[in-house]
């Protein structure tokens, strides 16, 4: 299934078709889906309704208010919410809220919370009282992707390593609302040379682009494979069940979450450089 994470109706906007753009570019790699595109945008009953069954309190902080009291930051320079508005009296939330309207917090009780990645084992890593709705209305993207995982059954979610700070927090809250947390599949980054992310705003093209300048689809397929250690293959359908996804096995022991790269054997979970004098 696909479906399209679009409620930041701001980003939407300013990215244009983007989203008919990675549509396209799924089914030029040819990949498919079942059933019709979900889009975000179209769910906000659900994501309002996970809200009501959860322990929540108005936060009327702004980023810049987190950063100077929340302490060091933690993996991928997250910094977890000090708690600030947790425990304000009803008087001093009237207060705030004629200068800015509320976002809406999760009131947890925990810390830390353990997950597990196939390459790097099982983590524990911090949470805190994550925003479930911003202040403009709109669902926080943890709390929607994780209602969106649960209702549709998803239980592995493949992500750049990057994302990995966000696995502990996204499966605590899977927990409270009731939905089994999934198993994680970290993989590395894909930069361009010297480590440049590649992004548009950094000038880097997309895949209808790079047909466009004359690269073979199935040169661009074989060097996916390359970089994941996989078979080349013309249809990634022939991947489907390949041993070669097997990651190493990973420690056994609860380790500290940790981001960075792996060493090792080259496979999914490693970073790779995209060089056009490559594809």
């Amino acid at each position: 299934m696909v479906r399209i994470e679009d409620l930041d109706q701001a980003r939407v906007a300013a990215a244009g078709n983007i989203a008919s753009t990675q549509l396209r570019d799924l089914e030029t790699l040819g990949i498919d889906w079942d059933g019709p595109v979900v889009r975000q945008s179209k769910r906000l009953d659900l994501y309002t309704d996970a809200v009501s069954g959860l322990q929540t309190y108005p936060c009327y902080c702004t980023r810049k208010e987190i950063a100077a009291a929340a302490t060091a930051p933690n993996e991928a320079d997250w910094r977890p919410y000090p708690g600030t508005c947790r425990f304000l009296t009803a008087s001093q939330r009237q207060q705030r809220a004629i200068k800015r309207p509320p976002a809406i917090r999760l009131a947890s009780n925990a810390d830390s919370y353990e997950v597990t990645d196939l390459a790097r084992g099982r983590c524990r890593g911090r949470v805190d009282d994550l925003v479930l709705v911003r202040n403009d209305g709109t669902p926080a993207y943890n709390l929607a992707v994780v209602v969106d995982d649960g209702l549709q059954g998803v239980d592995q979610v493949v992500r750049a390593r990057d994302l990995w700070s966000s696995a502990p927090r996204q499966s605590h809250l899977a927990e409270l609302l009731g939905f089994d947390a999934p198993t994680y599949a970290h993989t590395g980054l894909v930069t361009g040379p010297a480590g440049k992310r590649l992004s548009k705003s950094a000038g880097a093209v997309g895949l209808t682009d790079l047909i466009h300048c004359g690269i073979d689809r199935s040169r661009i397929l074989a060097w996916l494979c390359r970089s994941l250690a996989l078979p080349e293959v013309s249809d990634p359908h022939e991947l489907i069940g390949a041993a070669a996804l097997t990651p190493p096995t990973p420690p056994a022991i609860t380790t500290p979450l940790d981001s960075a790269r792996l060493d090792g054997p080259v496979g999914w979970w490693s970073d790779a450089v995209l060089s056009l004098d490559e594809v």
